[in-house]
């Protein structure tokens, strides 16, 4: 949510709903500093800026988009009341749908109850801190008055807008592919938004992935390689895959890597939207276990659906030179020589890693990021970017921590070809800690850890490019 300071306007609660148009007409003034009876997005995010309102990124260039009726890319004096107007009319119905008791006063177990009601639960602590980021008089609840001034030039008018700026966004793709899906409002849904959120998304992981391969290659060639009699560290290793490919080997297994991305995406989200639908105990009301659930289930269904194309990938990444000429050959080979069920090898241990790491990854992020609104909100109930990103990345890297040993166990699994030792889970987990102790589970975590800040960052910044281009508002 944005914070937006209370310093010029409705002073006067009885002036400002007796006399609005004068109202409008002053703060219009102000905001058309070159006086030609238009304001752009640059005059208006310099004139809140001088009237110490503070806005989210991109939160002009929406407000703008919004109210302009004849295309132009400003707003006249007509289109910016209009818009303010019908604002309002929609922030008074998101006021009411909080005032639970309907006593025109919106206290902090409303402001629970509400957040409960769309499946984020939090605290009592939790609720008072962000009652306290937009009350002003100091009386702990919420007048209309109070809400419209906090909220009036913040594009969000409902609660799920408000509180998606909490979603934990996967658009933010580190190359694992046992997250949560991301979350869409109704609004995105039913304008189309959401399959452009998810083309920049698949984008961003494409882009990430391929920064990043070198670094994933090295990760399955320590996993299946290393042992405690040979040990493989990133110089060896790496010296390894370019004496025997050149540096190009260092990308072996990146294009199927990517071209898997669109599928996966597109299937865990249409899954995740049905899941939820089946497991909320209301209609339209999800609740944060039930949001898990789906998600996990999700995820289960979209790497049953795409598990062969993971397999492939493990083969062709710790493939040698001119062993497959290509994807198509490589897959044809296991066909041929190992049969269909080939292609489920390792199968049962990546399924059972999507519950420790979806489990964790969203445990920990809800713990950082409720710890940073327990510390702020005072200041400001809107995380930004920064935050979640430093949330995002610190909770998927302990969601790996906690299911690397799954992966591990997969990996090797899916690298055992006919004619080698086949091994199931449980003796392959039985022969890794008899041979290799407990952080032989391990092998590989290094370069793993290593990919996550300049994958995150990548794909951040790709994201970002992405959405611009397909002129998605911020």
């Amino acid at each position: 949510m944005y914070q937006v300071v209370r310093k010029l306007f409705f002073t006067d609660c009885q002036c400002v709903e007796k006399d609005a148009s004068k109202t409008y007409d002053e703060l219009f003034a102000k905001l058309d500093t070159n006086k030609d009876g238009k304001v752009d997005v640059s005059e208006l995010k310099a004139g809140l800026s001088a009237m110490g309102i503070k806005t989210g990124k991109g939160a002009a260039q929406k407000i703008v988009s919004s109210g302009d009726q004849d295309s132009d890319e400003t707003l006249d004096f007509n289109e910016f009341t209009n818009y303010l107007k019908e604002h309002e009319k929609k922030l008074r119905l998101t006021f009411k749908s909080l005032d639970k008791n309907n006593d025109g006063r919106v206290d902090f177990m409303e402001v629970k109850q509400s957040l409960a009601d769309l499946g984020m639960d939090i605290s009592k602590d939790e609720a008072e801190k962000i009652l306290q980021s937009i009350d002003v008089d100091g009386t702990m609840t919420l007048d209309w008055n109070e809400w419209r001034e906090h909220f009036l030039f913040n594009p969000a008018t409902n609660l799920q807008e408000i509180i998606h700026y909490w979603k934990h966004s996967t658009s933010l793709d580190i190359g694992d592919s046992l997250s949560i899906p991301d979350e869409f409002t109704e609004e995105e849904k039913t304008t189309g938004v959401w399959w452009k959120q998810l083309a920049a998304g698949a984008m961003a992981g494409a882009v990430s992935r391929t920064g990043t391969a070198p670094l994933d290659r090295m990760k399955v060639f320590m996993q299946v390689h290393s042992t405690k009699d040979n040990k493989i560290n990133l110089v060896s290793g790496f010296k390894q895959m370019v004496k025997e490919g050149g540096l190009k080997s260092l990308w072996r297994g990146n294009g199927i890597n990517v071209l898997k991305i669109a599928p996966e995406t597109a299937i865990k989200f249409m899954a995740y939207e049905q899941y939820k639908k089946m497991l909320s105990s209301e209609p339209g009301k999800v609740k944060t276990h039930e949001r898990f659930m789906a998600g996990s289930m999700a995820g289960a269904t979209a790497q049953t659906v795409i598990y062969p194309m993971e397999l492939l990938k493990t083969r062709l990444t710790l493939r040698k030179t001119g062993q497959y000429t290509g994807m198509f050959d490589c897959a044809k080979q296991i066909l041929k020589k190992e049969g269909l069920k080939s292609f489920y090898k390792g199968y049962v241990p990546n399924l059972l890693g999507i519950i420790p790491y979806a489990g964790i990854d969203l445990a920990v992020y809800e713990s950082l990021k409720n710890f940073w609104l327990s510390r702020y909100a005072k200041e400001s109930a809107n995380p930004g970017i920064l935050v979640l990103l430093g949330c995002g990345t610190l909770s998927s890297t302990c969601g790996q921590l906690a299911s690397y040993p799954l992966a591990l166990i997969r990996t090797r699994m899916q690298a055992q070809a006919q004619g080698s030792e086949q091994l199931p889970m449980n003796l392959m987990l039985k022969k890794i800690l008899q041979t290799e102790g407990f952080f032989g589970l391990y092998r590989g975590i290094m370069p793993n850890f290593m990919k996550v800040i300049p994958a995150v960052s990548i794909s951040y910044v790709v994201y970002e490019h992405m959405r611009d281009n397909l002129g998605i508002q911020k």
